[in-house]
């Protein structure tokens, strides 16, 4: 009999999807339950029947998994934030090794075995950047999950304790003086967002993004701020007045004190202004940058080519070791960041432009740029064949490849392998416990030709 949308069925999951939940079988079909983990016996209610998957939820846990663990969150899982806090943290990190592995052996084509995944040893209150959506009550917290609904949340165990406070006194602000929120619907009210960055000393720096260029109150708000956070730097006005769920606006003005952050990353000083785009955490992104260097494997007389650079961080770190380092962005203030930061940090060997990944290495193929090493770090879709081509083009001897995605980096190792780049090696690293995401550092060699031995 075919699986019928509401039933409940007692299933026995043999492992995880993409996204943490629980997978088993019924009648040959893959089940994904949110919430279920491998090994467990539940009761089933399917939600969604297609063609070729269901989705359920449990009703019912009969045999429980020793891996399963009570949420010490009481938003979760209401609140998106996190999928996984109902696991141990060990449990988390073998299922993200295997999920690597999984990809680049199912999709990849690749017979090796990824053998380490770095854990955090922190993977509580490592986000240095927050961003609170503000609804109407006022609510200042995060999105219901797959939804725009804001839960009102006086902590999260994913973000520093400066930004607990100062999301207390910037809502303490709000209901003392009325302030209205933004309604995305009708496209009224005033406050959108509330963002807070804070570094390695435990400075912050805030923003109110806003439906508009004026906030009521600021001297009032700059004191309850100030007043619940000693080391905030700056307070800055984000002006978005547009109908768009794209959380910052294009025009930033300084309210008070100083419009960005300076922090540390592998010995090298960032300053980072509110649309900065830089790693959120710190400590992970250090461990994952440092592997990435490893895997280069520099000696001082290469040249290395980093395409989707930033603000510079994985171009600056690979130029202390290199002869020269390349960095390319499409992104024109975080080139000018980049720019910065090398200047700051006294590196003289580094050079950024700006242009899409695909065009600048096709630039650099056509002006016979022949990189020794090149790494990528591409968002989640990956990297497209125009950039594979280029990379093919400038031949070079070592590609390190840094991935948010493991489907997508299985299928560019595929893709790269039938251009003679074949996977050496590949490990994960835990950038975001206690969520479903996983990054990863893959070599890829150049094979040998025939005249080169």
């Amino acid at each position: 009999m075919a699986a019928k949308k509401n039933e409940v069925y007692p299933l026995r999951m043999e492992g995880y999807g993409s996204s943490g939940e629980g997978v088993a079988r019924l009648d040959g079909q893959a089940v994904f339950v949110k919430g279920a983990l491998e090994g467990e016996l539940c009761q089933v209610q399917l939600l969604k029947v297609g063609k070729s998957a269901a989705w359920g939820k449990v009703n019912e846990i009969l045999e429980p998994s020793p891996h399963r663990q009570a949420p010490d969150c009481l938003q979760y899982p209401k609140c998106g934030g996190c999928q996984l806090r109902h696991m141990t943290y060990a449990e988390e990190t073998e299922m993200k090794r295997r999920r690597v592995q999984d990809a680049l052996q199912r999709i990849g084509g690749w017979d090796g075995q990824v053998e380490v995944i770095h854990g955090a040893k922190a993977p509580d209150r490592y986000r240095n950047k927050i961003q609170f959506p503000v609804a109407d009550g006022p609510r200042v917290g995060f999105f219901r999950a797959r939804s725009h609904d804001v839960i009102d949340a006086a902590d999260c165990l994913l973000q520093p304790l400066p930004a607990t406070r100062l999301r207390t006194a910037f809502k303490n602000w709000m209901e003392k003086y009325h302030i209205p929120a933004y309604d995305e619907v009708a496209h009224r009210g005033l406050i959108r967002h509330f963002y807070v960055r804070v570094n390695r000393e435990g400075q912050s720096l805030c923003a109110v993004v806003a439906n508009g260029r004026k906030l009521p109150k600021t001297g009032e708000l700059i004191q309850m701020l100030r007043e619940a956070e000693p080391g905030l730097v700056g307070v800055v006005l984000s002006v978005n007045t547009e109908k768009t769920n794209v959380i910052l606006g294009k025009e930033h003005r300084t309210l008070w004190g100083q419009d960005f952050l300076e922090d540390t990353l592998c010995g090298l000083t960032f300053r980072l202004s509110v649309p900065s785009f830089y790693q959120v955490n710190r400590d992970q992104a250090e461990l994952l940058y440092n592997r990435a260097l490893d895997f280069a494997g520099l000696t001082g007389e290469e040249t290395v080519l980093d395409l989707y650079c930033g603000i510079g961080t994985i171009t600056l770190c690979m130029a202390r070791k290199a002869k020269k380092a390349l960095g390319a962005e499409v992104v024109p203030s975080a080139v000018e960041d980049a720019r910065e930061n090398a200047r700051r940090n006294g590196i003289e060997n580094a050079e950024f432009f700006c242009a899409d990944a695909g065009e600048a290495a096709l630039r650099l193929a056509e002006q016979g740029i022949r990189p020794d090493v090149i790494c990528v770090d591409p968002p989640r879709k990956g990297i497209s064949p125009q950039v594979i081509e280029a990379i093919v083009q400038m031949n070079p001897k070592r590609l390190v490849y840094v991935s948010c995605d493991p489907a997508t980096l299985a299928r560019d190792v595929k893709l790269l392998d039938q251009r003679g780049y074949h996977l050496i090696k590949a490990e994960a690293a835990d950038l975001f416990p206690r969520t479903h995401h996983v990054e990863t550092v893959a070599l890829l060699r150049k094979a040998p030709t025939n005249h080169e031995g």
